[in-house]
């Protein structure tokens, strides 16, 4: 059961690769963790995993499907309610895709999952953020952004979409967000950095063929998915970073990001287009 004085962490995509080890982390930290899975089997799995490795430790889960805007928000206001003030944030779930596919809201489900719904769930989340100060918002990026170029009047790829495009593209789009929410907090107390965790051996990919065989005999030489998690745990924990924001963060140092994420009138543009996508997911719920 949580304890009065103890802080509350939230994190998504926590039932496998990095998510896990994070989530243990954070409760070895002595943080109460909220959960958040899309599989309640693998979700009851992580809690006893959790709980073999810090038998004191304080965990609740939450399902979602975080392809769903919808979803995301209804989730962001739940735990609002139980818990107004929060300690961190960490937006970690992700997918990668070998073919382009749209949800139920008509979002490509790579940008959904990885941009829009942290997002909207940033969003419902950043009042008992506040309310948490000194907070942490720790957003999962990847080296794919590095490299991504970005166009506002296309974010979602109806045209000229790759996997690797739509990848890089989604966590460059993260990052700029990121950055903006960053500098509108500044002063609050609460903090937002986007971290990149490694090439890491994880079920990130799960396609078959050429694509899945590729990721698999790329394994032994990628990082664990413990050594993944070093770092968002560095950012989200190490007291160095309780007033570090708005950075981009690899081997617990900031690095230079992507020079778009720098510039400020390309940035604006790309936020008020995902403000437009998420906006038009808030009518379509309205209209039903």
């Amino acid at each position: 059961m949580i304890r009065p004085e103890q802080r509350v962490s939230v994190v998504t995509g926590a039932t496998g690769g990095i998510g896990r080890w994070i989530a243990l982390g954070l409760a070895q930290a002595d943080h109460h963790v909220v959960l958040v899975c899309r599989d309640a089997e693998k979700g009851h799995a992580l809690t006893d995993w959790i709980r073999q490795h810090a038998p004191a430790a304080s965990t609740e889960l939450r399902l979602a499907d975080l392809s769903s805007l919808r979803a995301a928000r209804h989730l962001g206001e739940q735990i609002a309610v139980a818990h107004p003030r929060l300690a961190v944030l960490v937006n970690n779930a992700g997918m990668f895709a070998a073919r382009r596919t749209t949800t139920a809201e008509g979002h490509d489900i790579v940008l959904a999952l990885n941009h829009l719904a942290p997002l909207v769930l940033t969003d419902a989340l950043e009042g008992a953020l506040r309310a948490g100060r000194p907070s942490r918002i720790v957003n999962v990026g990847s080296s794919t952004s590095d490299r991504a170029r970005i166009d506002p009047d296309n974010l979602e790829l109806v045209r000229h979409w790759g996997m690797v495009r739509a990848y890089g593209r989604s966590k460059l789009a993260m990052m700029m967000s990121t950055f903006v929410r960053a500098q509108r907090l500044r002063g609050s107390g609460v903090v937002a950095n986007v971290v990149h965790p490694g090439m890491v051996a994880t079920g990130l990919i799960r396609e078959h063929g050429a694509i899945g065989l590729a990721w698999h005999l790329m394994g032994p030489f990628l990082r664990t998915a413990q050594q993944g998690a070093d770092t968002p745990l560095q950012v989200a924990l190490a007291p160095d970073w309780e007033a570090v924001s708005g950075v981009y963060v690899k081997d617990r140092a900031v690095v230079r990001p992507n020079r778009r994420a720098l510039d400020l009138a390309l940035v604006d543009r790309v936020e008020a287009a995902s403000r437009t996508l998420v906006a038009r997911s808030t009518v379509v719920e309205t209209l039903r």
